[in-house]
């Protein structure tokens, strides 16, 4: 190979011209490598890059410049695994589905219906208003509101068909 006849003949070379004659024969095969791991082509060449970087700092420790091609080979396969866990823990805190939001408009508007309504609840008499939260807001059956009233449930049917038009007619006019 190119890389370690030149390292053989210079082992005096300092980092630049070493990692240049590493860059040129190997990078397209390292790049390859990581987008294999990665299926990433993108990403691979990202953390050949890296690989390159941190080694040309550590040059001055690397104790065999022959081995420089394997310690470039170790860090891009332990950058790709390292790359790999990090997905894996992105995808496990993504939220599956976004829940459908209304648009700014649409939430402006049904707070301006909300507040109408509960304008209209407050002219109702009490126990229709009664009936009518315990029904909608506490979504509870009629047996329920007439033990939680403590009135029948004949008189929970009118106090809700009473509260019902009255809402409706209030509702009608306000438009």
């Amino acid at each position: 190979m190119v890389y370690e006849e030149d390292v053989a003949h210079e082992s005096s070379w300092d980092a630049d011209e070493a990692l240049t004659a590493v860059y040129t024969a190997h990078y397209t095969s390292l790049v390859r490598l990581g987008a294999l791991l990665l299926r990433d082509t993108g990403t691979a060449e990202e953390i050949v890059q890296d690989a390159f970087v941190a080694m040309h700092g550590r040059w001055h420790r690397l104790r065999d410049p022959h081995k420089a091609l394997a310690y470039l080979r170790t860090a891009v396969v332990n950058r790709c695994r390292s790359r790999q866990r990090h997905l894996v823990v992105v995808d496990k805190h993504t939220p599956r589905s976004l829940p459908d939001e209304p648009s700014a408009e649409q939430a402006v508007l049904r707070t301006v219906e909300t507040d109408r309504v509960i304008e209209a609840m407050r002219t109702l008499p009490e126990k229709q208003r009664t009936v009518m939260v315990l029904r909608y807001y506490g979504d509870l059956s009629e047996a329920e509101i007439a033990e939680t009233m403590g009135i029948s449930r004949g008189s929970v049917k009118s106090h809700a068909a009473r509260a019902s038009k009255s809402l409706r007619q209030l509702l009608e006019q306000t438009v």
